[in-house]
């Protein structure tokens, strides 16, 4: 099968000749490996920032060379293990890898899969679960959002930005959003947020304090922070008394100081976010972060905004669009008939 191998550490984005990733033509189709295994085969993969941190060598969980790097993907179920109950040969699922779905095709228990409703995209279906299921615990179970409240999306225009601030809408908060550019700003307008600011050519804080006082707004209830650094400490001047502070990342590469007098006189809330590690912690949480919005996608309540796809041979290019800051949404590797598919929205 094809198969994209990561064999040392180093940027993704680098000439071939040089790479760290390289694609195999002739890497072996993974056997099931138990009764309840189920092999799948993949659609489509999604990037997200933690693959190309995880290739760099700079992510937390750092697997030993070489391997196949893994995110979110969805496809077509291809084999089942003889104790498979909950999956049939040709039933559609998505899922979350730690490790494998840069392939053609995966191997995993029945488990980790959820089935993709009828009339969902698949390409779609492999878009959702990190992105939406970061929000989704972030702000349903932590946050515990509701229409009363003001929520604050930093970095509004990348993938996780994207869900929050779709999620903030289906949960009937006032929605602000912080993105780059006049093209990302009208993709967040046509979302429905409340309020959009350009922060290439507008002072954060000014502006979303303009537009709370318009509204007759007193602040930020949720701060939701993909992004860190200088941003991150401007807009905790925006903080409701007993806000909630959701550490998603930090994209800017520069992780903020959160002042724990200020937290303790405004009683602030600071929620520390890694989606992944509640499969083994709170995976009932994890399994409603996925289903929930997988519903919401099959009844149009949510849109999945597909910025770039890509082949498994241009997977470079796929990484310079993440590493660059080019997406609006996802960065999709497709295979089968639209392996060639190229930036749309």
């Amino acid at each position: 099968m094809e198969a994209l191998v990561c064999r040392k550490v180093g940027d993704p984005t680098l000439p071939d000749e040089i790479s760290p990733i390289s694609v195999s033509d002739s890497h072996p189709i993974p056997s099931l490996n138990s009764p309840t295994a189920v092999r799948v085969r993949v659609r489509a993969t999604s990037l997200n920032y933690a693959n190309y941190l995880q290739i760099l060598g700079k992510y937390q969980e750092k697997p030993p060379h070489p391997f196949i790097p893994g995110s979110d993907y969805s496809g077509v179920v291809e084999s089942v293990g003889p104790s498979v109950s909950m999956f049939k040969i040709g039933d559609t699922v998505c899922s979350v890898a730690n490790l494998g779905s840069f392939a053609q095709y995966i191997v995993v228990d029945e488990t980790e899969l959820f089935r993709v409703p009828d009339g969902c995209d698949l390409v779609a279906a492999a878009a959702l679960p990190v992105a939406f299921g970061t929000s989704h615990v972030a702000l349903i179970h932590r946050a515990q959002l509701t229409s009363a409240q003001v929520l604050l999306v930093l970095g509004a225009a990348g993938g996780v930005g994207i869900s929050a601030v779709q999620i903030g809408k289906v949960c009937g908060a006032t929605v602000i959003a912080v993105a780059r550019g006049a093209e990302k700003v009208q993709i967040l307008k046509s979302l429905g947020v409340d309020h959009v600011v350009d922060s290439s050519n507008e002072n954060v804080t000014e502006s979303v304090k303009n537009f709370l006082k318009a509204k007759k707004l007193k602040g930020v209830d949720v701060l939701y922070d993909p992004v860190g650094g200088k941003l991150t400490k401007e807009t905790m001047k925006l903080l409701n008394w007993g806000a909630h502070i959701l550490v998603i990342g930090f994209a800017s590469g520069e992780v903020p100081v959160i002042p724990a007098n200020i937290a303790l006189v405004k009683n602030w809330t600071v929620h520390g976010l890694y989606w992944g590690s509640h499969r083994m912690h709170q995976p009932e949480v994890l399994e409603d972060s996925v289903k929930e919005p997988l519903s919401w996608l099959s009844r149009g309540l949510i849109k999945i905004h597909i910025s770039h796809s890509y082949n498994l041979s241009e997977a470079r290019l796929a990484f310079s669009a993440i590493k660059d800051r080019k997406a609006i949404g996802k960065v999709m590797i497709t295979f089968d008939d639209h392996k060639t598919a190229r930036s749309k929205l």
